[in-house]
């Protein structure tokens, strides 16, 4: 039964990575699986108080953070959120020394399952040496996974084959059999992510999960990456199952963020409906001074209400905005230091669009609200991510200099571009489709609706069969 099922979860150090795992153990325990939800004892705290109704199926386990001898992680750096992008190699040496309590949990627990992330490679031997199959739960899209390739072409022989050089990642690789947009551009954006992804060491760890795991689970949904789930599965010959959107189970709450957020919201409840743009790049891409100061001019160009969370490099000046533009965007735009809580700022009525990264799971969370979305695609899976939006005619992307750059006039006219051109109201109309279908297959009285319900059946299948 159901119920007997216990499966162990491996996210990565990244809350791009926990949040969408903790809301995949929600769906599961709501299918009435026992689930064992590991990470660091700092990220744990960080995630969500459980449902009350589901605390008795999830256990979240708290491990120590191992300290890496000889590495430079800043005090109590658990998570990317954390770090700046050069701490990061550091980050995952640390988080690979969690091999060892986690091995010690499997042989205590044996889990009937252990579901992974894309980087902890290390749980396959373990996995191994147990007799436990591993599903892999990919947080990144289904291009993504596409455009990175099957195991074989991502190192080694394969990889200097299909793809030898930066240059080879400028158009979709050959696997791809319909028209798709989804690659890198020349320059900086293809030199980063070859020498990153392919001759950094992510590619190894990512095929050897791919290849020794039963089946990929993955945050989408075929309404949106149908044609990329097809491919998916044919190049790594292994089921591939979306398991849908996995929206944030508990609606926005009330607003018991303090003084400053209250009038925040107070602000943005009297600004015109679908008006105000939401800006926002996420915990891991921390802006320089230069971006800040693209995106404030071309904020001020724009001349739309806009409410913007500011993160930015420890190592920046707290006075890091242009000194005029506080003054010249008086009562048309407010900016928030920090933290900020998203999914109720994007539930705000006034909210009608959304400048940011391109990020999976902030796509996502627009999606919900049916926003116009902007994108600036910094990092990683971004890249990917902004020209499946594009293809798809649910955003617009701001242009790139010849250095790969943003500038102030490409944002302001991306901005206008996506909120009070036709272009836009076209984006406006797809993106409500697009929440519509979401709202119909993701219903959370369904237990997050038919795709996490044929997810639970085939983990039910899986040890029946070993049985």
């Amino acid at each position: 039964m159901a119920k007997d099922l216990h499966v162990a979860l491996v996210p990565y150090a990244g809350l791009g990575h926990l949040v969408p795992f903790f809301h995949l153990s929600l769906a599961l325990a709501k299918a009435g699986i026992r689930v064992s939800l590991i990470s660091t004892t700092r990220n744990i705290q960080r995630l969500p108080k459980l449902p009350s109704e589901l605390s008795t199926f999830i256990n979240l386990v708290a491990f120590p953070m191992p300290v890496l001898v000889g590495g430079s992680l800043p005090e109590g750096a658990e998570a990317t959120f954390d770090i700046s992008l050069d701490k990061e190699k550091d980050l995952r040496a640390a988080y690979d020394l969690l091999c060892h309590p986690f091995k010690q949990f499997i042989a205590n627990e044996s889990p009937n399952w252990i579901g992974v992330d894309i980087f902890p490679n290390w749980a396959i031997e373990i996995a191994d040496n147990f007799h436990i199959p591993v599903f892999c739960f990919s947080v990144i899209s289904a291009a993504t996974m596409v455009f990175n390739g099957p195991p074989e072409c991502m190192t080694g022989d394969g990889l200097k084959k299909v793809r030898p050089s930066p240059e080879s990642l400028t158009s979709p690789p050959p696997w791809v059999n319909f028209p798709s947009s989804v690659a890198v551009r020349r320059g900086p954006e293809a030199n980063a992510y070859y020498y990153l992804f392919f001759n950094g060491g992510m590619g190894e760890r990512v095929g050897k999960i791919l290849k020794s795991c039963k089946v990929v689970a993955i945050r989408s949904c075929k309404e949106i990456e149908g044609e990329y789930l097809e491919v998916l599965s044919k190049i790594l010959q292994k089921p591939v199952i979306p398991v849908g959107w996995l929206f944030p189970p508990n609606q926005p709450r009330g607003r018991d963020y303090g003084e400053e957020w209250l009038k925040t919201f107070n602000w943005l409840d009297q600004q015109k409906p679908k008006s105000v743009v939401f800006v926002g790049f996420g915990s891991t891409c921390k802006l320089s001074k230069d971006q800040v100061h693209e995106i404030a001019y071309g904020l001020e160009l724009s001349n739309l209400p806009f409410l913007w969370s500011l993160i930015i490099k420890p190592d920046e000046q707290e006075d890091i905005l242009p000194p005029s533009f506080i003054n010249n965007t008086a009562g048309r735009g407010l900016v928030c230091r920090g933290w900020a809580p998203q999914v109720e700022i994007l539930a705000n009525p006034a909210i009608g669009g959304s400048l940011f990264h391109a990020g999976w799971g902030s796509f996502i969370e627009n999606l919900l609200y049916a926003h116009r979305l902007i994108v600036m695609p910094m990092v990683y899976d971004q890249i990917f991510n902004a020209r499946l939006l594009v293809d798809k005619g649910l955003a617009v992307q701001v242009e790139q200099n010849e250095d790969g750059l943003f500038t102030r006039h490409a944002i302001a006219v991306s901005l206008r571009q996506a909120m009070v051109s036709e272009e836009g109201n076209q984006i406006g109309l797809k993106a409500a489709e697009a929440a519509a279908a979401a709202a119909v297959v993701n219903h959370p009285t369904l237990h997050q609706g038919h795709y996490i319900i044929e997810f639970v059946q085939y983990l039910k299948n899986g040890i029946a069969t070993q049985n």
